[in-house]
């Protein structure tokens, strides 16, 4: 297949390029700069040189392909979220998939599907409720940010598209993600649990994201579908299944206003509690490789 990807330099998208590549897929990655990924494009990558914010001669790529993958957006905890910050995460978000949305609109042979990342945060808050992807949005920004986010991409369900919108959790990686901030803590013995630790840590392995990914590729899945292992665990099981893995204690808490003086209002997130359960994709015969966090643990950083 003709595979567009935007966000395929990212950590998620290198990840999911090399593997579409092992399977035979032609990729045209769309990228903010080709001097930068130069080293990326090599045989069955293709890079295209495209501006997020507004429409560009990029946006033909599209025409003719068979599936766009959009993930690109700003991250999320990369910065505390100042007025300005949040409106650049919206736009890096809303603005570009409703310009993915026009290339296909307009292209003369449109693509059959669009996968278009979204995130567990649509949910806000959940507490202890086992939530699925039925679910209401939540109220907080993060949850109105994915609720737009999605509604941009449903767009492209009117155009005759299948839409597959992955609602990704809190993606585990040794090399990056929240586990690479992590790490350096706990090794030295100093990481607990952020806050009380009750809340729900909605984590997933990183080969489990590109395995959901690649997973709509071949099956009838659309809509909306939770990618977060089923193995929900609490923050404070989770610091005890790092420490294990490290073989470090992993008593020590962060308070609450530890992490609300660091992070600024993007510790709320971290400190809400999110029971999420991936309903649609288990409902559809999706087989986990890293369903509980010591086999996910163990196999990154041991």
């Amino acid at each position: 297949m003709r595979v567009v990807i935007s966000g395929g330099t990212g950590f998620i998208g290198r990840r999911l390029c090399a593997e579409l590549r092992r399977a035979g897929h032609e990729m045209l990655v769309l990228t903010r700069s080709i001097a930068r990924n130069s080293n990326f494009a090599g045989p069955g990558i293709e890079l295209v040189e495209w501006t997020p914010d507004a429409p560009g001669a990029w946006m033909q790529a599209i025409d003719g392909s068979d599936v766009v993958i959009h993930l690109a957006g700003k991250g999320i905890f990369d910065e505390r979220w100042t007025k300005q910050v949040k409106s650049e995460l919206r736009n890096s978000r809303i603005a570009a998939t409703r310009l993915i949305v026009d290339a296909i609109e307009h292209a003369s042979e449109r693509p059959g599907l669009l996968i278009s990342a979204s995130a567990i945060g649509y949910y806000g808050d959940t507490g202890d409720t086992r939530t699925r992807e039925d679910a209401p949005a939540g109220e907080d920004f993060l949850a109105q940010l994915c609720r737009d986010w999605e509604v941009e991409a449903q767009r492209a369900v009117d155009l005759g598209l299948r839409v597959s919108i992955p609602r990704i959790g809190i993606v585990l990686e040794e090399g990056g993600g929240a586990l690479r901030k992590m790490l350096p803590i706990y090794k030295l013995g100093l990481g607990g649990p952020f806050a009380s630790g009750r809340q729900w840590f909605p984590w997933v392995h990183l080969d489990d994201v590109i395995r959901a990914i690649t997973f709509a590729l071949d099956s009838d899945l659309e809509g909306p579908y939770n990618v977060i292992a089923p193995g929900n665990v609490r923050m404070a099981e989770f610091g005890s299944a790092l420490g294990r893995a490290l073989h470090r204690p992993s008593w020590l808490p962060v308070p609450a206003f530890a992490l609300k003086i660091a992070l600024g209002e993007s510790a709320d997130f971290l400190l809400a509690g999110q029971h999420i359960y991936p309903d649609k994709l288990v409902r559809a015969g999706f087989e986990f490789e890293f369903s509980d966090v010591d086999s996910a643990l163990s196999d990154l950083v041991t």
